[in-house]
């Protein structure tokens, strides 16, 4: 009897624990992305292509599953030359952007730019927005950082969220990841809201460099979004990954409805 006793007791604990850490979870969730703009309506552009190793299609896939719930109305292109119809471009919301290692010419690299500048949001992840084009330096500046290096290949690493208060990655902690740890030129007055400490072990002369993971600024009137994670897409199944590439989709969609705004302290804490 005593014994079926506390069994009842550890499995009414287990239940408890188990919906503690749900209510948990759903409230570090809804802390930030309550405070985001609704995807609901929100005109989407998203572009794929390039180097093939990062599974653009893919990327896009997944990614876009998420606005179709999210109520997001989509427009998907394989083709960069969508960049310069200009009438589509004026009526966007928002352009997601997954082409690693690509060529694009004078009249795309203007369309998009131009987009932006107007106030469209921009949003991407790891080589596809941050190594799209190794020529362009007028679309590195607006983007915010390029890819320089991934020392190790793929390895462990940790990323600290060093912004606690911004809607992007409130509530959000430290993470670890199995990918790439991109070492990258960045533009010194982006928001930077979670970073990566480099070891060393893959090249003493950046041991102890703390480079930046995920950031926002703007570009004119436009919200850009980055997030350096992204190897695969399998590296958003981090739920942290996820939740903040998400998020910053959200934020970046803002851009023609919400008043810019305005940080005067882009430094970042390091490690």
């Amino acid at each position: 009897m005593q014994k079926i006793k506390s069994t009842k007791l550890a499995q009414i604990f287990l239940a408890v624990v188990f919906l503690f850490s749900t209510f948990a979870g759903m409230a570090v969730k809804k802390s930030g992305a309550d405070e985001l703009p609704s995807l609901k309506g929100k005109k989407v552009l998203m572009v794929w292509g390039g180097w093939d190793g990062h599974y653009p299609k893919e990327l896009t896939e997944k990614v876009l599953a998420f606005l179709k719930e999210e109520g997001a109305i989509v427009t998907v292109s394989d083709s960069l030359g969508v960049y310069t119809n200009k009438e589509l471009m004026e009526e966007m919301d928002l352009i997601f952007q997954s082409w690693t290692m690509g060529q694009i010419t004078g009249e795309q690299e203007k369309g998009l730019l131009n987009a932006v500048k107007n106030g469209v949001g921009l949003a991407g992840t790891h080589g596809g927005l941050g190594d799209s084009f190794r020529n362009n330096t007028e679309y590195q500046f607006m983007v915010g950082g390029q890819w320089v290096a991934h020392p190790g290949g793929v390895i462990d690493y940790t990323v600290q969220v060093t912004d606690k208060k911004d809607a992007v990655t409130k509530g959000l902690g430290e993470f670890k990841m199995h990918s790439e740890q991109y070492f990258m030129h960045v533009d010194p007055n982006v928001k930077v809201l979670a970073t990566t400490t480099f070891t060393g072990e893959h090249g003493d002369w950046i041991t102890g460099a703390v480079m930046p993971v995920v950031w926002k600024k703007t570009y004119g009137k436009g919200r850009v979004f980055y997030i350096s994670v992204g190897h695969t897409p399998a590296d958003f199944d981090v739920p942290e990954a996820w939740e903040i590439l998400t998020r910053g989709i959200k934020w970046a969609s803002g851009s023609k409805y919400l008043p810019k705004e305005e940080w005067m302290s882009p430094v970042y804490p390091g490690k």
